[in-house]
């Protein structure tokens, strides 16, 4: 069949499950940037009592996690799915944490998670982003703006990770000549920061593929490639990286 007769056909069977009010599609095929294998990320948005055995019970092959089975956090868990030869990401999505969070980032307050596959962990207004970016199959959802509070208080906070990473690594590895440390520092301290360059603009983020891109900071590839288990080089690539996360903030009035 084709896309779109697909995509109809799994919006309708998610929207019928229990507690289901709203299904999304997010990610690149969202975006309108997809290619022809780019996964389907959707989305259900439930109240109350959401059971994924009712989703195993569709019959669909691949793997469907319990609720809290990836972190316990605003991203409570999922199902990776192969329908009609598509792969499909599944998220669970709880309504009252959504809109949770919806109000706490228009007072410009959130928190931190780890999550597994994103190097600097995720802020608790990614599912705010969700609701912003994404485009909603079945039911109806709010679309907030970026708040401005968000805007003011978010920024400072990833710039303080991203320099207390690399304050961190500075101490604890580059006497010790500990490359792969520092190169695993450099990485997430880029990410930190490119969230905050997005956030200072206002920018959503829902995930990390594109941040380092989308912040300018693309030039943390070439200090990366250029470590070497010598104490003196990996204090010279922390330098070049402050100086170039610095030049990231200035260019964005941060």
């Amino acid at each position: 069949m084709n896309d779109d007769l697909f995509l109809d056909r799994v919006a309708d069977t998610l929207a019928c499950l229990p507690a289901v009010h709203a299904v999304t599609l997010g990610g690149s095929r969202a975006q309108g940037t997809e290619t022809p294998d780019s996964d389907w990320d959707m989305a259900v948005y439930y109240r109350g009592g959401f059971d994924p055995a009712d989703l195993r019970a569709v019959g669909w092959d691949g793997e469907v996690s319990g609720i809290g089975a990836w972190g316990g956090g605003v991203f409570n868990g999922g199902a990776w799915l192969t329908i009609d030869g598509r792969h499909v990401d599944v998220h669970y999505r709880d309504l009252d944490v959504v809109e949770h969070e919806l109000g706490e980032a228009r007072e410009g307050r959130f928190h931190w998670e780890p999550l597994m596959f994103h190097l600097a962990g995720i802020p608790s207004y990614l599912v705010v982003a969700e609701l912003a970016v994404n485009r909603v199959l079945r039911g109806t959802l709010p679309r907030p703006g970026y708040p401005d509070a968000l805007r003011a208080a978010a920024p400072p906070v990833w710039r303080g990770r991203a320099a207390l990473t690399l304050q961190y690594a500075e101490g604890a590895y580059v006497r010790r000549g500990r490359a792969t440390e520092v190169a695993g520092a450099l990485a997430t301290a880029a990410l930190q920061t490119a969230h905050a360059v997005l956030a200072a603009r206002g920018e959503w983020v829902t995930n990390e593929k594109r941040l380092l891109d989308r912040a300018g900071l693309r030039g943390v590839d070439a200090i990366v490639a250029g470590l070497r288990p010598e104490p003196e080089a990996l204090a010279q690539a922390l330098a070049a990286a402050r100086e170039l996360f610095r030049d990231a903030a200035r260019s964005r009035s941060l």
